[in-house]
């Protein structure tokens, strides 16, 4: 028999969506039931290497990977069939069951769909022939007339699998009834027959103050408001989109600030999710050379992904922050670069074939990246070699994490000529400068290796597994009694 389907729509972007959708695959897996997750479309360049066709790496959506997670599930391609990560404001690099599509990149959007959709289906009906429950997740507003012809990631998705769906909307902002009523008015009778029940997310005060809008809502749209759930600063997760939140600091006295340069390409941003967990650290969005003015050598600058190096540096430099992180390094400053930053901090950014751009590095490390059509996409194991100054902690420690990358980063030959060399503390992956400051990585991942976490900071911080058992307890809490049982009920 086919899975039952849960899907989880939103009345817009950052509703809730990602949240409730990992916190249902907890609840139903619980419950002994075998839950995967599924989003036939994202679009973020938070991305993570999983299982893909034929045994090649694949890359999903970062959500699609803690949802499996979370339903206890190995992460595979099927799961986020069509990830869309941005290079531009008006185009996206288009990965289609883990692996890029030249030629889908090519298409114009409403021409893409009709290409992408039996594969869609496919993945979907495969897991739907594997698993007891799929959790799936919608994306923006299923309200977007403009956009409904050529719907492949909503009620299209919905239909499909007979999904007795949860439409979700964010309270804190306002309208919130509003947005579920207007939501609801502009779906098609039989895309409205799918809604099982209204969420309120995000909520502070007093619910009792809430009546009687949700009576009025019934009265008006048959759909029963089956859930209010406050709001919560330290659930555990990754914030949408990887945004983080400075009211969902760690308390207590703050020891070291991790400032993370935020480049409007940024990508990965997630994984340093970790790092908000850790006591007395404090995470500070950098975008100008004032938020970096009172740092301490102790403190970091960190430079993260992005799917745009070139244009990223370029933007960066505009901002004179290239001054700022020089100024830090010179003074003893801790830098890290994580993959696109890495190649930022070299002398060059050569790019023969127009995948990403020239330019000159940041020249805190004498390296040089060429970039070359061929994408390395895997998961890698490794360990750390003799590492000094401010990362000597690293030294001997093993690591896991991922690779996502064009770029191919060696010694800058002519520079090491003159002797001049990076210490290459693990190979073709990390480098350090002789003074040990300044650390570049290929790897994604690594402040969610406990081995890494433990040696630089000395803390353990909540597992995924008890954040994930977390969001479930609070969804049981949260709900009408039986509401999620009934959704996955014959």
């Amino acid at each position: 028999m086919a899975a039952r389907c849960v899907m989880v729509l939103g009345t817009t972007s950052g509703a809730g969506k990602s949240w409730l959708t990992t916190a249902l695959c907890r609840y139903y897996s619980n419950l002994g039931l075998k839950v995967a997750p599924f989003k036939a479309q994202n679009m973020s360049n938070n991305a993570r290497v999983v299982e893909g066709v034929d045994g090649a790496w694949g890359e999903i959506g970062s959500a699609q990977y803690f949802q499996a997670l979370a339903a206890r599930a190995v992460p595979e391609v099927r799961m986020n069939p069509l990830l869309l990560k941005p290079e531009a404001d008006t185009h996206s690099q288009v990965v289609l069951l883990g692996q890029v599509s030249e030629l889908l990149t090519a298409l114009p959007w409403r021409g893409r769909s009709a290409v992408v959709w039996p594969q869609i289906a496919a993945a979907l009906d495969a897991l739907r022939a594997e698993n007891d429950v799929v959790v799936i997740e919608g994306a923006g507003s299923p309200a977007e007339t403009n956009l409904h012809a050529s719907d492949i990631v909503n009620m299209r998705v919905a239909r499909h699998a007979g999904a007795r769906c949860l439409l979700v909307t964010d309270i804190d902002r306002g309208g919130a009834f509003a947005h579920l009523y207007g939501t609801w008015a502009l779906l098609p009778e039989d895309e409205r027959a799918l809604i099982h029940g209204f969420v309120l997310n995000k909520f502070r005060g007093d619910a009792s103050l809430l009546a009687p809008a949700p009576q009025h809502l019934q009265e008006r749209t048959g759909v029963p408001t089956v859930a209010t759930i406050p709001m919560q600063w330290h659930h555990g997760l990754p914030e949408e989109d990887g945004v983080f939140d400075d009211r969902s600091t760690t308390p207590g006295a703050v020891h070291t600030t991790v400032a993370v340069v935020a480049y409007p390409r940024i990508s990965n941003l997630d994984e340093f999710q970790p790092l908000k967990n850790v006591p007395g650290l404090r995470l500070l969005w950098v975008r100008s050379p004032a938020d970096v003015a009172g740092l301490r050598p102790s403190d970091w600058i960190v430079l993260p992904g992005s799917k745009a190096t070139a244009a990223d540096l370029a933007w960066l430099r505009a901002q004179g922050l290239d001054r700022a992180i020089a100024a830090h390094a010179g003074q003893g400053g801790a830098v890290l670069g994580v993959c696109g930053g890495l190649q930022m901090l070299g002398e060059a950014l050569i790019d023969p074939e127009g995948i990403d751009g020239n330019g000159p590095g940041l020249g805190l490390l004498p390296l040089v990246t060429v970039f070359e059509p061929a994408k390395t996409v895997q998961r890698t194991q490794t360990q750390f070699g003799v590492v000094l100054g401010a990362w000597a902690a690293l030294a001997g420690v093993p690591a896991t994490g991922y690779e996502i990358h064009h770029g191919q980063t060696a010694q800058h030959p002519a520079m090491a000529a003159k002797g001049d060399v990076a210490r290459e503390v693990i190979p073709g992956i990390a480098w350090q400068n002789p003074a040990g400051n300044v650390l570049g990585v290929y790897l994604h991942g690594l402040f969610e290796d406990a081995a890494v976490l433990h040696a630089l900071f000395g803390a353990q911080v909540p597992t995924l597994d008890s954040v994930f058992d977390g969001l479930a307890g609070f969804l049981g809490t949260s709900f009408t009694p039986g509401v999620l049982d009934a959704l996955v009920a014959p």
